[in-house]
């Protein structure tokens, strides 16, 4: 089950990224539902993904920043 969730924020990400408001909600709803170890993988996947894109590159950064200060 754990996977099944994991696999349905990338594609969930993947298809709001035109829309950066949408793209911020959906990565803040995945870093409070998502476990530790999937909030790793989802990172890596995250810099792969933003690579060319740097508007979403930098809403990452905030979101990233944001749940490392409330560990």
């Amino acid at each position: 089950m754990d996977r099944m969730m994991f696999d349905y924020t990338k594609s969930l990400l993947e298809k709001v990224s035109f829309d950066l408001l949408l793209f911020k909600k959906e990565l803040n709803k995945a870093f409070r539902n998502l476990k530790p170890h999937e909030i790793e993988i989802l990172q890596k996947w995250l810099d792969y993904f933003t690579a060319n894109k740097p508007e979403l590159e930098s809403c990452v950064n905030e979101i990233v920043n944001k749940y490392r200060m409330a560990s």
